[in-house]
Formats: C-alpha cells, sequence, structure tokens
C-alpha cells in the first residue's frame, strides 16, 4: 500500500476516535470549562454606601479571575426586595444571590446576632481573633448549620467578606449629652444583639433599614442612630442632620459582611468557580480594609474641619453599662435558644485562649500614641 493510501486509511479509522475524545474531554479551553454563568443578586446597601461598592468590587473580582465565566449582576436595596428580605429571597429563588449583614437575622434565630459579630466582641475580641474563630477556629461551619439546620434555608455561606477594621461608635445625636440617664430620654436606632444589649440599658430602640435612617434622624422619629464608621457615615450624610458623633463603643465590634448564595445555584458551579467566589471574598476583605483605614480618618478629619461635627466621648457610665448589659442579654439568650448557647461556647472558649494571649503580646500603644501625636 502507497504511503499516502496508509494515511488517508488511519485517518478514516483515528478521526472519529479523535473527535469523540475533544468532546469528552474536560480539560481547559472544552465546552464544559467554558460554561457560562449569571447570578442575579442584590445587597442590602443603598446604591451610594460603601459596602454596596465593595459588593460591586466583589463581584468585579469574580468576573475578572473568572475570565468573564461568572457573572453576578449585583443591585442595590429595593432592586427586587427590601433590605431584610434578601435572605427570604435568596432562599426562594428570586434572587440567586446576597450581600448582607448576619445581624439582620437575629429575629430569625438569635444567635445570628453573635455573627454580626456580638456586642463586646464578643468576650473581648478584636478584629484579628474575631476573623480566627471565623476562619481558623469553626466560625463558618456554625453560621451555615444556623442557616442550613436551625433556619432551613435553600442556602449557602462560602465566605464573609468586607472587613469593617474599628468598632463602630455609639453613633449620632442631634443634642450632646452628659450620661446614661440622659440617653434613656431619647430613641436610639440600632440592630442586632446591639439592640438588644441597649434595651437591657433601658435605652428605647427602634431599627429601620440603611435608607430608613437619615430621614428618620432628620424629621425626629429618632433622637440618635447609629450605622458603621466615620468613612461610611460621611458618605450616608449623618453630618448633614446631626452634629454630635458619640464614640468609641462596646455594641458594634468590627464586623463582617456575607455573601449568601442559593444552594441550587452553587451546586451548579464547577469546584474552580465555587473556589473564585470564595477567595475572591477573603481579597475584599484585605482590600475594603485598606480602603477604610484609609477613608476612616480622613473621613473623621473631614466631618470636624468642614462640616462641624463635634466628635464627643461617650461618657464612661454607658460603657460600664454595657458590659454589664452584654452579660444579661448572652445569659437570656442562651437559656431559651440551645443553638445561641453552642455558638457563644464556641466564640468563648477560644476567646479564653486567644484575647489573654493578645493582651500579652499586645504592646501598649497609648504609649506611643501620646509619644508622637499628643505633644
Amino acid at each position: 500500500m502507497k504511503p499516502r493510501a496508509v494515511v488517508l486509511t488511519w485517518l478514516a479509522f483515528a478521526l472519529p476516535v479523535l473527535i469523540l475524545a475533544a468532546v469528552l474531554w474536560h480539560g481547559p479551553g472544552s465546552a464544559s470549562a467554558q460554561q457560562r454563568f449569571v447570578w442575579k443578586a442584590q445587597s442590602a446597601w443603598p446604591a451610594t454606601n460603601l459596602l454596596h461598592l465593595s459588593a460591586l468590587e466583589y463581584v468585579k473580582m469574580i468576573d475578572e479571575m473568572s475570565a468573564g465565566r461568572l457573572k453576578i449582576e449585583m443591585g442595590a436595596a429595593g432592586t427586587v426586595v427590601g433590605s431584610f428580605e434578601v435572605l427570604d429571597a435568596v432562599n426562594r429563588g428570586l434572587i440567586d444571590a446576597t450581600h448582607a449583614w448576619p445581624g439582620y437575622w437575629a429575629g430569625k434565630n438569635s444567635a445570628a446576632g453573635l455573627f454580626a459579630p456580638g456586642p463586646g466582641g464578643p468576650f473581648g475580641m478584636d478584629r484579628e481573633e474575631y476573623i480566627a474563630w471565623l476562619f481558623a477556629a469553626g466560625g463558618l461551619e456554625l453560621y451555615n448549620e444556623m442557616l442550613q439546620k436551625e433556619l432551613k434555608m435553600n442556602v449557602i455561606v462560602p465566605v464573609f467578606t468586607t472587613s469593617l477594621p474599628y468598632w463602630e461608635p455609639l453613633g449620632w445625636f442631634k443634642r450632646p449629652f452628659a450620661s446614661l440617664d440622659d440617653l434613656r430620654k431619647m430613641r436610639f436606632r440600632t440592630s442586632g444583639l446591639g439592640m438588644e444589649m441597649m434595651k437591657a440599658m433601658g435605652i428605647s430602640v427602634v431599627t429601620l433599614a440603611g435608607g430608613e435612617v437619615i430621614p428618620a434622624l432628620e424629621r425626629g422619629a429618632v433622637e440618635g442612630a447609629e450605622w458603621a464608621i466615620p468613612s461610611h457615615d460621611i458618605v450616608m450624610g449623618f453630618q448633614n442632620v446631626a452634629k454630635n458623633y458619640y464614640m468609641p463603643d462596646l455594641r458594634q465590634p468590627a464586623s463582617y459582611q456575607e455573601i449568601i448564595v442559593n444552594r441550587k445555584k452553587w451546586d451548579e458551579l464547577p469546584k474552580d468557580l465555587q473556589a473564585i467566589v470564595k477567595w475572591a471574598g477573603m481579597a475584599e476583605i484585605i482590600r475594603m480594609t485598606a480602603v477604610s483605614v484609609d477613608q476612616d480618618s480622613k473621613a473623621a478629619e473631614d466631618l470636624e474641619k468642614k462640616h462641624g461635627v463635634k466628635i464627643q466621648t461617650t461618657p464612661p457610665d454607658i460603657l460600664k453599662a454595657q458590659v454589664e448589659a452584654i452579660d444579661k442579654v448572652y445569659a437570656t439568650e442562651a437559656q431559651k435558644n440551645p443553638f445561641f448557647a453552642k455558638v457563644l461556647k464556641s466564640q468563648r472558649d477560644f476567646a479564653a485562649r486567644a484575647v489573654p494571649h493578645a493582651q500579652k503580646i499586645r504592646p501598649p500603644i497609648e504609649v506611643v500614641v501620646a509619644h508622637y501625636f499628643k505633644k
């Protein structure tokens, strides 16, 4: 047989096999690997809020890291449902995912407030200790257990994201005050377990979604309100309706937002896209922390120098009352809710080891601050 005939004969048998192999192969460049997904999502934040902007940065990362294979169309609060309805909307499949805050679900299960995180740290945990509990000591797994088993939600939280690096201030007030008794005469907007703590202190509290807080403060429906930290609050416009900004506070430690995904949509993703969703969230923690630290000091300076805001020191009797109220709230909720008790024990056991160590190894930074900035 001539060489040309041999080649043609070989191709006649081999070509169908090669075509079949190409179809079945699931390596890079295959039809399977290039499958594209589009999620409809909504955050719990107003469009101009930095948390929503963080959500937009997060989905941009996913788009770039996946080369466009996973696109998440992220709307602001109210695009489909209200801020407090996004969890139920993801569960029902009305939206595929949301960027929200665990404290909003404390009404469904009080344990959700411990992932906000809870008042006091909890147990003195600062940002570093809490993130270690969340990602290295079982916190994320407990949160998914709460959503999936306790609340029977068809969702998964693959990652937390959007770190707010500082403890939130006490809040904004239309008039100055000097004591806990003065605060008890006001209506105050807050949320999560911090609301229960304030109630235990004898303070009249209300909870409002983000877009409702400024109007309520402006028209006098509340005399005081909290939202986040200076770099976020200045964007919301608190300085336009109140001029007294009190800090520090024990109500809301440095916090993390969540990415909640419909379980069916999550299970449809190939493993590499699931990994991108997870690690993009971890990257956004770093990015948002850097942005917040940079912008927060600038915002505080602008609030005072450009907007006439007085940054006031929280009266000491309020902080003392908060610690006592935190213990009462935790004890009451742990007695009522076994899962709350389970999460609280996990946090306390971790904090008992991590917090005393942190206090021993961290130097008294006040000495350095006094040397450089209080001369």
